[in-house]
């Protein structure tokens, strides 16, 4: 399939090379496309238009967060994990030092972990991952190791119950507390994602203060935004399995009927998507701010943005069984396909983008009826 990309000069064409010796076999680059498939088939799709090296270092970040995730999720107690984090630091710091650890966390049981999130843990399906990270630039690799450092040392606080962001049980699942708490959550977890690959996008094109600026601001937002999207889409399935990452504060006003998946009032479930759709605005901007010829990584922006607004949409038009075991909003592949060429269409485009991203807004609050403020 041929790709849109506008008219460009050639001088925007052209891509600053920071790659250095950096340059991956073709075995490599298979291994970084099957791991993303398993992990996440929504960045593997975006993660192919952005033009290397940052398509591979943004896929090497990505898994290592994927490995971070695993050690979070595994349901050994926080001690245990404590170790983890450690250890999976210093391999940030010392990749070579990755055998012999990977050879050890074979060992390990890791339990609440599918098959496939376990083998990335060991040697023969893992060892791989940290060989690339170990290649990638320093200047590069400085980035990676920071975000992915601060998203380590967030989740090493989620099981400290001194630390925020702060859980509380309520009906014997695990609550996230206070609306900062539930910021904090997305912070760590995706925002620093958001930071990581806005780094890396300024060093590759060169980008000055101005513009380098606006994206440092959103980046936040933008992978907040996405966090949260997941987070109602998700919703069922985390209650089920025992914990609501929406926070305690807002549950209380529902009188706690979501996590009996009792659904909820139209005003309490407008109140949780327009928090989404506040910083999807910014996300919106943050996209905008990407100058044309980093044209990759403002698609790649533009197939997060465009399935998150559908989603919301998708709650929006099923609200009436939002938070109810019929809770189901997973957008369709037919429309993820049309994101894709929606997409298409707007790339070069900043006024459809803005234009798109409004109708959309405007959909979702139609779907879901007039907009209450939350009490």
């Amino acid at each position: 399939m041929r790709h849109k990309r506008g008219t460009l000069s050639f001088r925007e064409k052209m891509m600053i090379d920071y790659s250095g010796s950096f340059r991956l076999t073709p075995t490599q680059k298979s291994y970084l496309g099957k791991q993303l498939d398993k992990v996440s088939r929504s960045f593997a799709i975006l993660i192919p238009y952005i033009e290397p090296p940052l398509r591979h270092y943004l896929a090497v970040a990505y898994l290592l967060c994927r490995v971070a995730d695993n050690i979070e999720d595994c349901g050994q107690p926080n001690p245990w994990k404590q170790a983890r984090f450690t250890a999976f630091v210093d391999l940030l710091q010392e990749p070579r030092r990755a055998p012999g650890q990977l050879a050890a966390w074979e060992k390990d049981a890791w339990p609440g972990l599918s098959q496939e999130e376990r083998q990335i843990m060991g040697v023969a399906h893992g060892l791989t991952l940290w060989q690339i990270y170990a290649m990638i630039p320093d200047h590069a690799q400085a980035v990676i190791r920071q975000w992915v450092g601060v998203m380590v040392a967030g989740m090493s606080k989620l099981s400290d119950p001194d630390e925020q962001p702060c859980f509380v049980q309520r009906k014997g699942i695990d609550i996230l507390e206070t609306e900062q708490d539930y910021n904090e959550y997305c912070y760590y977890v995706a925002g620093t994602v958001g930071a990581l690959a806005s780094e890396l996008v300024v060093q590759q094109y060169e980008l000055g203060v101005d513009v380098s600026a606006i994206l440092r601001l959103r980046a936040d937002s933008c992978g907040r935004s996405l966090q949260k999207t997941n987070i109602v889409k998700d919703f069922v399935e985390d209650v089920t399995r025992g914990v609501c990452y929406l926070p305690d504060v807002w549950l209380r006003i529902a009188d706690y009927a979501p996590l009996e998946l009792r659904g909820a009032t139209l005003a309490w479930k407008e109140r949780i998507i327009s928090d989404v759709l506040h910083d999807l605005r910014d996300a919106a901007d943050y996209t905008l701010a990407l100058p044309h010829h980093v044209v990759g990584y403002r698609r790649a922006s533009l197939l997060c943005l465009f399935p998150a607004y559908h989603t919301l949409l998708s709650a929006a038009q099923r609200q009436e069984t939002l938070f109810t075991p019929a809770h189901q909003i997973k957008i369709s592949r037919s429309t993820l396909a049309q994101c894709i060429s929606d997409s298409d269409k707007v790339l070069l485009d900043d006024e459809a983008i803005r234009r798109y991203c409004t109708t959309m807004e405007s959909k979702i609050y139609a779907g879901i009826g007039r907009f209450h403020q939350m009490p």
